[in-house]
């Protein structure tokens, strides 16, 4: 399951054809404007319409939240809209067919760095409480950019052991995000994965984001590359493709396009990977 991601313009399931022509076994997409926690009053008809076009076309999709969405907002004001903007998010990735939504870890910027988590996961289980469907909330691994929060296996692990509805919540992966934060230094076999396996977290990945690294590892800087054109390097991306337990995962490419305009060049090089097994 290989991927990018799709613009909504033009509606769900213009994306999913989109997606169809393009060979896409896999794609990620904004549920709504990616800049506002507005809720959006969307289009059902044309999202169930896309969740049919995925189902004959076997594509798997992924919504992926606003930036704005804060699990560690420190106001009840941020705490309340943040609630209700990830519901709108699971109900309309429900009725695309997606598997889940991905939402960042979390950012407080608060003196008492358990206060940050405690929100995390009170926010999670006010969403997961109210939440019936069958997306799930996927926690996605952070970079370290502008927070000390997230970027480890043990906290992913913790914040779902440690929530009231672990059934409901899965995570994501950003392979830019682990070597960023210096978690991985592009090697194959890396210890994060080992952790990762031992806490259980590598069985409830759900989703990867592809990306090579625009700067060094540990740099903190967030900042996506295409694929071979960073610093993570080929044997790494390409062992991180191959992971055994990732194998059924869709790996998306969050990255510009090949210099055609198309990411063609992108996908082959991770068909290629994953034909080599």
């Amino acid at each position: 399951m290989l991927g990018y991601h799709v613009s909504i313009k033009g509606g769900y399931a213009k994306a999913a054809r989109e997606a169809a022509a393009a060979g896409l076994t896999a794609f990620q997409y904004f549920p709504k404007n990616p800049r506002s926690l507005t809720v959006k009053r969307f289009d059902r008809k044309d999202a169930l319409e896309c969740a049919a076009l995925c189902e004959k076309h076997k594509i798997v999709t992924v919504a992926h939240t606003p930036y704005p969405t804060n699990l560690a907002a420190d106001t009840e004001e941020q705490q309340d809209r943040t609630v209700l903007s990830l519901l709108n998010d699971l109900d309309i990735a429900e009725s695309c067919g997606s598997i889940g939504i991905v939402v960042h870890f979390g950012v407080y910027k608060g003196t008492e760095p358990l206060t940050g988590y405690q929100h995390i996961i009170a926010c999670l289980n006010r969403v997961a409480a109210a939440w019936n469907g069958k997306a799930k909330l996927l926690i996605e691994v952070q970079s370290g950019e502008h927070t000390f929060m997230g970027t480890t296996m043990e906290e992913l692990a913790q914040i779902r052991r440690l929530s009231s509805y672990p059934e409901k919540l899965a995570f994501c992966l950003d392979s830019c995000h682990l070597f960023a934060s210096g978690v991985w230094r592009g090697e194959v076999s890396a210890e994060w994965a080992d952790k990762a396996r031992k806490l259980g977290v590598l069985e409830q990945v759900a989703a990867v984001h592809f990306n090579d690294s625009l700067y060094p590892c540990g740099q903190k800087k967030d900042r996506h590359a295409r694929l071979l054109q960073g610093h993570i390097g080929e044997a790494g991306l390409q062992w991180l493709i191959s992971a055994p337990e990732l194998m059924n995962v869709p790996f998306i490419l969050e990255t510009s396009p090949d210099d055609g305009g198309s990411y063609e060049e992108q996908l082959n090089i991770m068909r290629k990977w994953r034909n080599q097994l």
